[in-house]
C-alpha cells in the first residue's frame, strides 16, 4: 500500500480530460463539509478502515471487509476540551485537525487526530481489526503530550510502528518520537529528546519520513520562525536507519537534537523568500541519493519550483546542494499570514525512469503556467522536456461537484491494494484560514469506490 498516497488528497486543480461511464459508490457516510480536514483509509489484510467525521463534526470510524459493501461504524468517545469549548471527538472549523490510522503488529488499529495545539487524542482497540474495541487512551508516555499537532504513524524498517507529532506551536515547537511495544502493549520516547528542536525560537515543517532504496529513512523539511507562513526559511535534511542516530547526506553525525545549525542545508533561503511547506517533494536518483524538489521565489521575486541533490563533495555540504530552476513562471505566490491557505502550485516527488530521466508532475492554479510533467536528466538535473499531465485520480464524473451548496469543492484519498485503486470520495468548502463561516453547508455524502489501478499524478495539495 502506497503510504503517501493514504495521506494525500490527490487533485490537479479541477482539469477535467475525458467522459466516461459513471463508476458506483458505496455509501460510508455523511460527513462535515464545513472545512478540508482530511479524512483517513487504510486498507491492511483484506479489511478497509475510515476514519472522519460525521455530519454532527464527531469523530467516527468505519471498517469493512473486503469485497462487502456493509460498513461497522462507531462514534469514539472523548473528553472535555476547556480550550476548544467541545469534546475532544468532536472537530471545529481547523484544517489542522486530520486524522491518521495505523495497524500495528498484532492487527490493533490506532487512531489519532483532531488536535492542533491540544492535548493528545489517541484510540487503539483491544483485539485486532475490530473497531468495535477502540478505547479512548488519551496518553502515549504521558509526558509533553498537552500541546500535539501533526500525529503521524510509521513504521521502521524492522516493522515497529512508530508516532511522530509536534508539542508546541507554530513559530515554536519540538517533533517527538515514540515507538510501540507490541508486547507491553505500551508507547516509549525513540529518545529523551527531540529529532527537531526549534529552541523556543522557531519549529520544523517536515515531510514524512521516506524509506529509501539505500535503507535508511530520510527526512525534508524547512523552519518557520513565527505563525506567519511567509516566515518558513532554511530547507533542510537529514537521515538515520534507526531514528537513534542522524547524519548528513555525507555519513556524518549529526549531534541531537537537530537544529537550525546542525542540519544539512539544502537551501539557506530566508523568510519571506517563498519556502512554503505544502509545497516540496522527495525522491532518489540510481545511485540513491536523495533529490528534493521544492517552491520558492527567485531574484525577480517570482515563483519557481526547483530541484536539488546533495553535492558529491562533503566539504561543499555546507553551502547547500545544487540547484536547478525547473519553471520559468512569470507569477508570484504571495502567501502570508496564518491559518490553512489553499495551495497555487503543486509538486510531486521525482521519478526515475529506466531511461535515466526523472519525471516531475506539477500544478498551479495560475493562467499561463497550468499542469503538467517535466522530464528532467538525472545526471544533471536539467529539464529536458514539458509534457501535458496524467489524468488525476478521480474520474471525469467524480470531479464534478454533485451538492447545489454554493462554494463545495471535491476532495479524495485514495489507497491502493492488491492491484485495486480505492478512492474516498466527499465534498467540502474550501480552506479558510481555519475560521469559522457564518454557516456551515450542509452534510454530503462519504463514498467509496474501486476502481483499476492506473498511473497517476503525485503533484499533491497538503494544508500547511
Amino acid at each position: 500500500m502506497n503510504v503517501r498516497a493514504v495521506i494525500f488528497a490527490f487533485a490537479l486543480f479541477g482539469r477535467v480530460f475525458a467522459t466516461e461511464a459513471v463508476p458506483v459508490g458505496i455509501p460510508v457516510g455523511s460527513v462535515w463539509s464545513g472545512s478540508p480536514v482530511s479524512f483517513a483509509l487504510l486498507t491492511h489484510a483484506g479489511r478497509q478502515f475510515v476514519a472522519y467525521y460525521d455530519g454532527e463534526r464527531r469523530l467516527t470510524v468505519a471498517a469493512r471487509v473486503l469485497p462487502s459493501a456493509q460498513w461497522t461504524t462507531v462514534h469514539p468517545e472523548g473528553v472535555w476540551n476547556d480550550v476548544r469549548h467541545r469534546p475532544s471527538n468532536v472537530t471545529g472549523w481547523d484544517s489542522h485537525n486530520f486524522l491518521r490510522l495505523a495497524v500495528d503488529r498484532d492487527g490493533c488499529l490506532h487512531l489519532s487526530g483532531n488536535m492542533h495545539v491540544d492535548p493528545l487524542v489517541y484510540y487503539r482497540t483491544k483485539k485486532p481489526f475490530d473497531i468495535t474495541t477502540l478505547e479512548r487512551l488519551d496518553r502515549m508516555t504521558g509526558e509533553r503530550e498537552m500541546r500535539c499537532t501533526y500525529p503521524v504513524f510509521f513504521k521502521n524498517a524492522d516493522g515497529d510502528l512508530l508516532f511522530r507529532y509536534r508539542d508546541g506551536a507554530s513559530g515554536n515547537g519540538s517533533d517527538l518520537y515514540n515507538i510501540y511495544d507490541t508486547a507491553t502493549r505500551a508507547w516509549r520516547r525513540v529518545l529523551d529528546q527531540p529529532v527537531l528542536e526549534g529552541e523556543g525560537q522557531r519549529n520544523a515543517y517536515a515531510l514524512d519520513p521516506v524509506l529509501g532504496p539505500d535503507g535508511r529513512f530520510h527526512l525534508v523539511w524547512m523552519w518557520r520562525d513565527t505563525p506567519d507562513c511567509a516566515t518558513n526559511n532554511t530547507l533542510s535534511y537529514a537521515r538515520s536507519r534507526d531514528f537513534l542516530h542522524w547524519e548528513n547526506s555525507h555519513g556524518e553525525p549529526i549531534a541531537l537534537p537537530i537544529t537550525i545549525t546542525r542540519a544539512e542545508i539544502i537551501d539557506a533561503a530566508k523568510p519571506h523568500e517563498g519556502l512554503i511547506n505544502m509545497t516540496f517533494n522527495l525522491g532518489f536518483d540510481a545511485t540513491q541519493k536523495p533529490v528534493v524538489v521544492y517552491h520558492r521565489y527567485d531574484a525577480a521575486g517570482h515563483s519557481q519550483a526547483y530541484i536539488a541533490r546533495p553535492a558529491s563533495d562533503a566539504k561543499t555540504a555546507s553551502a547547500g546542494w545544487p540547484v536547478q530552476a525547473l519553471s520559468a513562471w512569470k507569477f508570484k505566490w504571495a502567501f502570508s499570514g496564518g491559518g490553512s491557505i489553499p495551495a497555487e502550485v503543486a509538486l510531486g516527488a521525482p521519478r526515475l525512469g529506466a531511461d535515466g530521466i526523472f519525471t516531475v508532475d506539477f500544478s498551479t492554479t495560475h493562467a499561463g503556467a497550468g499542469a503538467g510533467r517535466w522530464r528532467v536528466r538525472a545526471d544533471t538535473l536539467e529539464r529536458v522536456t514539458e509534457e501535458p499531465p496524467l489524468p488525476p485520480a478521480l474520474p471525469v464524473s467524480l470531479q464534478r461537484v454533485e451538492s447545489a451548496y454554493p462554494g463545495l469543492e471535491v476532495q479524495s484519498l485514495v489507497s491502493r491494494y492488491e492491484g485495486r485503486r480505492y478512492v474516498l470520495r466527499w465534498e467540502t468548502m474550501p480552506r479558510n484560514r481555519d475560521l469559522p463561516r457564518e454557516a456551515a453547508p450542509p452534510p454530503t455524502p462519504l463514498r467509496m469506490y474501486e476502481l483499476p489501478d492506473a498511473e497517476e499524478s503525485s503533484a499533491t495539495r497538503v494544508g500547511s
